[in-house]
Order: C-alpha cells, then structure tokens, then sequence
C-alpha cells in the first residue's frame, strides 16, 4: 500500500512538473519567437507600451524592471535581453514623444508664413498641450532618465534632439526676423516652463491626498491658458 503511495506521489509531481514546463513555455513562446529584426522591434514596442501605462498610472519610483516584466507577462531575464535599466526604456519612449511634437511644431508653422505673434502663440500653446504627456518626460530626463542610460544610447537620443531642435531654431528665428540664438532660447524657455507646469497638472492621488489633509484646496490651473499667455509673453518681450 505504501509503495502504491509513493508510486502516485511520484506521478503527481511528474504531472505537477510538466505543467509547470507548459506553462512556462506557452508565456514565453512569444519571447522565443522573436529572432528577426522585426520581431524585435515588436518586442521593444510591447515593453515600450507597458512601461508607458505604468508611467501614467504609478510614481516613477514604484516602476522597477520586475514591474515592467511582470506586466508584460516576462521573466526580469527576459527583459533583461533588450534592455538594463527602466531609464533606457524611458529614454525610448520619451524620444517617440519629442518626434512627435517637433513634427507637429514643423508641420503648423510652414516656412515662409506670415502667422502674427497672437496666432503663434495660440497654435504652439495648443501643440504644447496636446503634448503635454512629452513634457511630463522631460521633467525627468536631466536630473534621473538621463543619467543612467549608456552614453551610446543618450548620444542617439541627443543627436535626435538637437537636429529637431536647429531645425525649429531656424525656422522661428525666420517667422520672428530675429537671431538664432533667441530662437532657440525661446523655445527652451517654453519647453522647460512647459514640462514645470505639465508636472503640476499631473493629478498625483497622494498630493491630493495631502492637501485633503491639511484642508488646502490649490487653485485651479489652465494648462493651455497658461502656455498661451507665457509664449506670447516672451514673443513679444524678443520683439
């Protein structure tokens, strides 16, 4: 009786054992498959979009790579074949976004118009606003993102940056009739006072929660408004 036992126990745990082999292999077939150039990519695009989410719904010190992966379905070493720290997935993700608001910047202010500094300031306000998930990210890129990724991967980054960058200089400094060198200082100063006030717009559950505490209700802030008002500010203080 005993070894009818044993011989059952034996046979549970082989069952046990090959379940958890299938398992692991039908959550990971996906990773397995990934060889291609392409497949990577999807690969790089399904982290990207998860941290993306935990981005938007969690502090930034409660996103780890085992947060990231878990979410993903992913084991920490798996994630760790296309990335080493959440920085360079970071990094990635907040690149995409400044594409995305230069070439909006670009394609709303064609060479050679003749927009008034009202009109200027109403549309880059309305950009800046529509991209106000980009300035959330650069309030983090100098001071944490930035200064724990490879210098390889920064070098892209940058490089990316200051091309989109020299290329609206120019193009504002021509629709301005002024210098390069203001242009370019107007566009950071309303870069850097966009991605301030993005951060305080940015419903943080555990300020509010704060405040409740303390009774203080903050004033209320319009994003747009705001930017409207500080861009045509500075257009004119340069005119």
């Amino acid at each position: 009786m005993s070894t009818l036992k044993i011989k059952i126990n034996n046979v549970s745990s082989l069952i046990l054992e090959i379940k958890i082999v299938l398992f692991y292999y039908i959550c990971m077939a996906d990773y397995i498959r990934a060889r291609s150039y392409d497949q990577k990519e999807e690969r790089l695009n399904q982290i990207k979009k998860a941290t993306e989410e935990l981005f938007e719904n969690f502090p930034y010190t409660e996103i780890t790579l085992s947060t990231i992966a878990e979410k993903l379905g992913w084991s920490r070493a798996n994630l760790y074949k296309y990335v080493t720290t959440k920085e360079e997935i970071i990094l990635e993700i907040a690149s995409d976004k400044m594409t995305a608001y230069f070439n909006s910047l670009l394609s709303a202010f064609p060479q050679k118009n003749n927009f008034s500094l009202e009109v200027i300031a109403e549309v880059w306000a309305g950009l800046v606003n529509a991209h106000q998930d980009y300035m959330r990210y650069v309030s983090y890129l100098n001071p944490i993102i930035e200064t724990n990724v490879t210098v390889e991967r920064l070098a892209s980054f940058k490089k990316k940056y200051y091309n989109f960058a020299y290329l609206f200089r120019d193009r504002l400094s021509q629709m301005l009739n002024i210098s390069a060198e203001k242009s370019y200082k107007i566009q950071l100063d309303v870069l850097f006072f966009a991605s301030s006030n993005a951060v305080c717009c940015y419903k943080n559950p555990l300020v509010k929660a704060a405040l409740d505490q303390i009774g203080i209700v903050p004033p209320k802030m319009d994003f747009y408004e705001d930017m409207k008002t500080f861009i045509l500010m500075r257009l004119s203080w340069e005119k």
